[in-house]
């Protein structure tokens, strides 16, 4: 059965690529990373300030552009799921092909238009390749995430006003609030030992753990004080680097899987 079904998903994927490819959205955000990436080598300096300088772009743009792109998309999309659903396609080969079709394109937008000025510029040699092949993975695991809560958020609200309030409530909860709860808890408790509760504060936001990661591989883990030190201490090992990274897949892949649960029960 799994055989007789597997080619569903390809078929699906092909017609979302296709569809995302054809967008505009897709194609100036693409150009819209190439022109600022090319913008910062040629007013900015050097890869490692210009990969500081993309850092707050690509934190704040990519959860917002996942987030309210996948999103808009997916409820556009409901008539084409409907009627693949009628056909015998198994939700489940529907539903990876639709999240195939939204992650591959988005990724390859935003890894090629960072990474282009990159090689035309000669800032990808050495240690600053390693840079920016640091940037480019955080990129690629925000895009997948959050178009994971997009779809998430897609399959549980049937209206489409309250889908896209709910998408810009997600983006701004780990984007700005977040962060600034998190302040505040420190500076209610400072009397006590902070190091654990912040480490496992970082796990739970995507965001901030993309920011943690970029900043201290440009050495910069001194201008953050004592959250900088106490991060590089755990972070800047590779075990805690290599924690971070399945932190951010498992923020990519519990999403949705809760995505999948209702997906396969909803009742189109």
């Amino acid at each position: 059965m799994t055989t007789l079904f597997a080619p569903a998903i390809g078929k699906v994927l092909k017609y979302e690529l296709s569809d995302v490819v054809r967008s505009k959205w897709v194609a100036a955000y693409a150009l819209f990373f190439l022109v600022v990436t090319d913008a910062l080598f040629r007013f900015g300096g050097g890869s490692a300030h210009v990969v500081l300088s993309l850092m707050n772009v690509v934190l704040v743009l990519i959860p917002l552009v996942s987030l309210i792109f996948g999103t808009i998309y997916l409820y556009s999309a409901r008539e084409f799921t409907e009627l693949m659903l009628a056909q015998p396609v198994r939700r489940g080969h529907l539903f990876a092909g639709l999240y195939g079709g939204l992650v591959l394109p988005l990724a390859a937008g935003f890894a090629l238009g960072v990474t282009l000025p990159f090689l035309w510029h000669g800032g990808a040699a050495g240690a600053a390749g390693d840079t920016l092949a640091l940037l480019v993975l955080v990129g690629v695991l925000l895009t997948a995430a959050f178009l994971a809560l997009a779809l998430l958020i897609a399959v549980r609200f049937d209206d489409r006003m309250k889908g896209l309030a709910a998408a810009l409530v997600a983006w701004l909860f780990f984007a700005v609030v977040y962060d600034g709860l998190v302040l505040v808890a420190v500076h209610a408790l400072s009397a006590y030992p902070l190091e654990k509760p912040l480490l496992a504060l970082t796990l739970l936001n995507p965001v901030d753990l993309g920011r943690v990661l970029l900043l201290l591989n440009v050495d910069v883990a001194a201008l953050l004080g004592y959250t900088g030190a106490v991060f590089e201490r755990f972070f800047g090992t590779g075990l805690g680097f290599g924690v971070a990274l399945l932190a951010l897949g498992a923020w990519c892949a519990v999403p949705l899987a809760l995505a999948h649960r209702l997906f396969t029960r909803k009742d189109f």
